[in-house]
């Protein structure tokens, strides 16, 4: 069973309007993927796949079209987008990897604003470098592009992508 059908499975057991706007039809995963092929995820990558699709999902009911949830109700997106950034942090948090929390909120925190600024090159440059430090853990390199990034300086996106390539 696909990671992403395996989050469809949890939405739908926890039933209400989420699980009853859970969708048929899936591709699969790739952050999750990535995440758990890190040595972080060692042992554990089917948890660790999961709570990434989880908080991407959430990302994407806020800011594009879900691949599980599909709400015809724009209340209920936003409420979807909420519970699934919820569901995945608290996952990742029982799995005692504070770390892996702190990047994963920095994701979210940081593609929120690159779309309150209409840079969605940032948002995609922010989501592969939280999942590579989620999978291999980050750095100085890291940590000063996300400065960038939350300073809102050209060429943040490409300093998030070169913290990854560097890793």
């Amino acid at each position: 069973m696909s990671v992403l059908d395996r989050l469809a499975e949890l939405l739908r057991s926890d039933g209400g309007l989420i699980g009853g706007a859970v969708a048929g039809t899936r591709t699969e995963g790739s952050h999750g993927i990535a995440a758990a092929a890190g040595p972080r995820a060692d042992g554990r990558g089917d948890d660790y796949a999961l709570l990434v699709e989880a908080i991407f999902e959430g990302y994407l009911q806020h800011y594009g079209s879900g691949r599980v949830v599909q709400p015809d109700d724009p209340d209920l997106e936003l409420l979807a987008g909420d519970r699934l950034f919820a569901l995945g942090l608290a996952r990742l948090a029982e799995l005692g990897d504070l770390a892996a929390v702190i990047e994963l909120a920095d994701v979210i925190s940081l593609a929120a604003q690159a779309h309150a600024e209409d840079d969605p090159d940032r948002a995609d440059a922010v989501w592969a470098a939280g999942v590579s430090a989620v999978a291999r853990g980050g750095g100085p390199e890291l940590e000063a592009a996300k400065a960038a990034a939350r300073a809102g300086e050209r060429g943040a996106a490409g300093a998030l992508r070169a913290a990854v390539t560097a890793r």
